[in-house]
């Protein structure tokens, strides 16, 4: 926690994509968040946030290349989890994928494995990526999606999603059903922008600074 009384949200910074949107509206929502490779900071923070754009195998590498993968890995998996003591962790859209064994996009290429499963491509007969507004449809309650406007538009950029909808807190309707959003134990992770996602994305993020001041 950090002392104005804003929990101190980690967002990994590993060197792609624009990383600062989702920090921007993370200290909107009331966070000190910092984008960061810093060890000591990382372990400091109630949160942890992996953001994710472009390609699966770029991501990675560029994790790897930053020295925070087994740093992710580890907080992901303690999340998972849900042992005593351990932060929410927050992934999104190639983020979540990351999360995941492998995908369809880089056969070869791992990923954490801390979820079960694959990332697979869209369905054919839609256009890929989906670069859109779509609506969610909720699995069940969840305190991620609380306090969000029904029905749920949320804007998405992508052409993989999760195989696995074991954990899915939400789908939505592209081509078949899509998993949108998953949560296991701390760990929460979107497959969508929050950051891009207007009061609805904001909710979200505001609904996951909460988790992290109240987690430990």
């Amino acid at each position: 926690m950090s002392s104005n009384g804003r929990p101190l949200i980690a967002v990994l910074d590993y060197g792609i994509g624009n990383l600062r949107s989702a920090q921007k509206a993370l200290e909107k929502v009331g966070a000190d968040a910092r984008l960061t490779d810093d060890p000591l900071v990382i372990d400091e923070a109630a949160g942890v946030v992996l953001p994710g754009v472009g390609a699966f195998a770029s991501c990675m590498a560029a994790l790897e290349r930053s020295k925070l993968d087994d740093i992710a890995q580890d907080a992901a998996t303690a999340a998972v989890v849900d042992l005593p003591g351990s932060r929410p962790f927050l992934g999104i859209c190639v983020g979540l994928q990351m999360l995941y064994e492998s995908s369809e996009e880089a056969p070869g290429t791992d990923g954490l494995g801390v979820l079960d499963g694959w990332v697979r491509r869209l369905p054919d007969g839609v256009r890929r990526p989906q670069m859109q507004w779509n609506r969610l449809e909720p699995t069940g309650d969840h305190a991620m999606l609380a306090g969000m406007t029904h029905p749920s538009y949320v804007y998405f950029v992508h052409s993989y999603a999760p195989d696995d909808p074991n954990h899915a807190t939400a789908t939505c309707e592209y081509g078949g059903k899509v998993v949108a959003s998953v949560a296991r134990g701390r760990l929460w992770a979107t497959q969508f922008h929050p950051e891009k996602s207007s009061t609805n994305g904001l909710r979200l993020l505001a609904n996951f600074v909460e988790f992290c001041r109240t987690a430990r």
